[in-house]
């Protein structure tokens, strides 16, 4: 189904700290904390985004606020329409990245399932090497 309606995402930086070998890495990742609909045009929803970069606050720092606070906030306007903001209160700080897009193609699960496998496929399907998954998708040429 195709679809005309206009989206702020909000990106989130999740951060992970891993010891390896007595090596501290910090593991660095992108994910869609949210999407807001926005009832309007383009100029409307890049408008939100705009409210967003200047005003969400993440969760891992709404947690840990006391009432009045206020983080300190950076936000880049990048040249293709994206904000990246840098949030820093007292000893912790994230990043986050708002986007507007436009929803273009919507699909939902089938509701027809494969049926569940008994013991016996279980245990023949553990004991020998995993089917082939689907052919991988390839751009049409």
């Amino acid at each position: 189904m195709t679809t005309d309606e206009w989206y702020v995402l909000i990106e989130e930086d999740t951060r992970t700290t891993r010891n390896v070998d007595g090596v501290v890495l910090k593991l660095h990742r992108w994910t869609l904390a949210a999407s807001h609909p926005v009832n309007g045009t383009e100029a409307q929803a890049l408008a939100t985004a705009e409210d967003t970069a200047l005003h969400y606050l993440p969760a891992i720092l709404a947690r840990h606020a006391r009432p009045g606070d206020t983080p300190a906030r950076r936000a880049f306007l990048t040249a293709d329409g994206a904000w990246l903001v840098h949030l820093k209160q007292r000893h912790r700080e994230c990043h986050l990245r708002v986007t507007t897009a436009r929803l273009v193609h919507t699909q939902e699960e089938e509701g027809t399932q494969a049926p569940r496998k008994t013991l016996k496929e279980k245990i023949r399907h553990t004991l020998k090497s995993p089917e082939p998954s689907r052919t991988p998708w390839t751009p049409k040429t």
